[in-house]
């Protein structure tokens, strides 16, 4: 995957390497998807986050955002996509042991259901043969892709969900957003597990180029930190609601992290997009 020139800036797609690893980062729709990988005998609990009211939020209420945290992380998911068949750069990808030019990309992404689906970006699992989601149990699963739209960077999961408590995040409203509201990001960031960053909403409706080259529109831009790892992962509102979904970022020169310019795919673009995978 290309960096892709943006004035004196680098747009990227949240991937980068750490520790041996190719970090790149992930996040989720909640809708009614018809089948199931469930049984008569397998047990779920669903705890339904709750939404916050958080007053009059500003970006020095430590308390709130602590309270954004603890109820919406346990929903927020480590994505690991291995065998990518088609590394993105040298900065982005890190070749897999044994030198067969496979390896392994990570990200984030978001539960937003009781039946194990999963919301993440395209660029974190494209060309994998094996997809696996990290729980905030410490469980790790295994992951099946059931939808996918690379024009819009969106991509869907279903893991089951047997014996598994599932948090599933409540959605918002991205057209309401505005300039100057708190905005809150969840994610791994270099392979950092649920991770907090906070900031506000920068600037709304900006283009950025999806994996397939074509634009995604009315991205909504942030300030809240957002590295490699992040990608997938939810943008949260002041009362834990996610409005968007991680996805790209600005770089200045060679290097891969925040400069505090960040973009996020509106979820109401996700949740539009994705009632038409499964028509």
């Amino acid at each position: 995957m290309s960096m892709m020139p943006a004035g004196a800036l680098a747009r990227s797609f949240f991937a980068g390497v750490m520790g041996g690893v190719a970090v790149v980062a992930v996040a989720a729709v909640a809708f009614v998807l018809a089948g199931g990988l469930g049984s008569s005998t397998k047990t779920v609990t669903v705890e339904r986050t709750r939404i916050l009211s958080t007053g009059a939020y500003s970006q020095r209420s430590g308390a709130s955002a602590r309270q954004v945290y603890e109820a919406d992380a346990p929903g927020v998911v480590f994505v690991s996509a291995s065998g990518e068949s088609q590394p993105q750069s040298s900065i982005e990808y890190l070749k897999g042991e044994g030198g067969n030019g496979q390896g392994t990309a990570t990200g984030s992404g978001f539960e937003v259901d009781g039946r194990g689906t999963i919301l993440t970006n395209w660029h974190v699992i494209e060309g994998a043969s094996r997809v696996t989601v990290g729980l905030e149990s410490g469980k790790s699963v295994e992951a099946s892709v059931i939808g996918k739209d690379p024009s819009h960077d969106i991509a869907v999961l279903r893991i089951p969900t047997v014996s598994l408590t599932m948090h599933p995040l409540p959605l918002g409203d991205s057209s309401t957003v505005h300039v100057g509201d708190p905005a809150l990001a969840v994610g791994n960031p270099f392979g950092l597990a649920s991770t907090l960053t906070t900031g506000v909403i920068s600037a709304l409706e900006r283009q950025i180029t999806s994996p397939n080259g074509l634009i995604i529109k009315n991205a909504i831009q942030t300030d809240a930190p957002i590295n490699p790892g992040n990608s997938g992962g939810p943008l949260l509102d002041g009362q834990g609601r996610v409005i968007g979904i991680n996805s790209q970022i600005e770089t200045s020169g060679s290097g891969g992290g925040s400069v505090g310019v960040a973009f996020a795919i509106p979820i109401n673009t996700a949740t539009n997009e994705l009632s038409r995978l499964w028509r």
